[in-house]
């Protein structure tokens, strides 16, 4: 047996040094080494070429996306006004008639104005909402009464976009601008009787009908009183579920099935959780329609399957040494898990419930279910009171076909996505501040 092995063996060294060998043969006689590195080479050169094209075009889709929503949002943050000759008559301001003032100091400035027609078209110039604020000034400064004196008021929103666009030329239109009123708006930015200020009331004033007039404030302040309701729902019950799973439940069928359940609530569309609202909280449990309380329970069973499943991975990162030295130590395993597992795993719970928080504050197809989608002019007071959210607004501005609130609904898309950032910046910041390397 010996004597045939060595045979053989010899016979293959001889093979192989007159490169008869299959192996060797197919391997390096018709494709040298080098080839087939260049070719590897090249398909690595277009692969990276490949994902950095698509990069370039994402950034740019971005970047177009971002531009559109600023170069139509921008303006609404700016204002016009129109200083007018104001008369402030006794006899006018005992009967209420502040629309007749301003009517009448348009006149002054416009003499010429005498036609119904012409008057309609001329007294539009000036917001509806102007007369409010003249008795505020009139209620705010009594001594005014009797007196004449120059007071800005408040554009309508087609002569504020109109004026910001610079279109003044009497052959452009703009909306609900004609060519006579035009003319109007050139004599007075030539007469400095027009200006541009910051527009304070997008952020203080709640909806209006007059888009010169509707801000945000109503609706920012819904959100954060609804997302405080979602969190103190959802951040312990999530949090609860998922140390029980992870740590003390038994391992059976039953868990198995509930944790494929919260695998696939995670993945539900958000409006069967809006139907699921609409049909317990308010139909079964009688919860106010359209407020800060309903929209925050609907949110928060959106966001539990996010915190339970965000959690439950934060706790599988803590090593199972911790464990195996705290339990070695004495202490109980619900010590264990609290003082010891909870706190390693906090910065990725944390991460995880911030992220889930971003998701509802985006949300709007949930609250439309619920009735969240109501015209709200005023601050809600309490949770039980009538309110709307960020997104429901920029729903609400969207259907309106007024260029006033279409500028109106890019500058509340640039408040929301300021807000989504900040929201995700605040998560990325704890868990690189306080996350544990192990």
């Amino acid at each position: 047996m010996i004597k045939l092995f060595e045979r053989r063996r010899r016979i293959t060294m001889q093979r192989i040094k007159k490169k008869k060998s299959p192996f060797i043969y197919k391997s390096y006689s018709k494709k040298p080494k080098h080839t087939w590195l260049r070719k590897r080479k090249a398909a690595e050169r277009r692969f990276r070429f490949v994902g950095f094209i698509a990069i370039v075009i994402s950034s740019l889709f971005l970047i177009s996306l971002a531009w559109n929503i600023f170069s139509s949002g921008r303006s609404a943050f700016i204002e016009t006004q129109i200083e007018l000759p104001i008369t402030f008559q006794a006899d006018l301001i005992e009967k209420k008639a502040y629309r007749t003032i301003i009517q009448n100091a348009l006149l002054d400035v416009f003499p010429d104005v005498n036609t119904r027609k012409e008057k309609r078209l001329l007294f539009v110039l000036v917001s509806r909402n102007a007369p409010y604020e003249l008795k505020k000034i009139i209620e705010k400064n009594p001594e005014l009464i009797g007196t004449k004196k120059d007071i800005w008021v408040l554009a309508s929103s087609a002569v504020s976009i109109f004026y910001k666009q610079r279109l003044l030329e009497e052959s452009k239109r703009i909306g609900n601008i004609n060519v006579v009123q035009s003319a109007w708006i050139t004599l007075l930015s030539q007469s400095k009787r027009m200006r541009t200020a910051f527009n304070f009331a997008f952020f203080t004033n709640g909806d209006s009908r007059e888009a010169e007039q509707a801000g945000v404030l109503v609706s920012v302040i819904g959100s954060f009183m609804t997302i405080l309701i979602c969190v103190l729902m959802a951040f312990p019950l999530g949090v609860a579920t998922a140390i029980y799973l992870e740590e003390f439940a038994p391992k059976n069928w039953f868990t198995d099935f509930i944790e494929i359940n919260i695998n696939n609530l995670a993945a539900v569309p958000s409006i069967i959780f809006g139907l699921l609202g609409l049909s317990i909280y308010l139909n079964f449990f009688g919860v106010p329609r359209s407020s800060s309380l309903v929209g925050g329970m609907v949110l928060a069973l959106l966001i539990l399957p996010v915190i339970v499943i965000s959690t439950r991975n934060a706790l599988q990162t803590v090593p199972s040494s911790i464990r195996f030295a705290a339990a070695a130590l004495g202490a109980t395993p619900t010590q264990v898990v609290f003082h010891h597992i909870l706190i390693y795993a906090l910065p990725g719970i944390m991460t995880g419930v911030i992220l889930g928080v971003a998701r509802a504050f985006g949300e709007t197809a949930p609250l439309l279910m619920i009735g969240m989608v109501a015209f709200i002019a005023d601050v809600p007071k309490s949770f039980s009171d009538p309110a709307t959210t960020l997104p429901v607004q920029v729903y609400l501005w969207a259907n309106n076909p007024e260029l006033g609130f279409v500028e109106k609904t890019a500058a509340a898309i640039m408040v929301l996505l300021g807000v989504m950032v900040l929201i995700n910046l605040l998560a990325v910041y704890i868990r690189r501040r306080y996350e544990i390397k192990w």
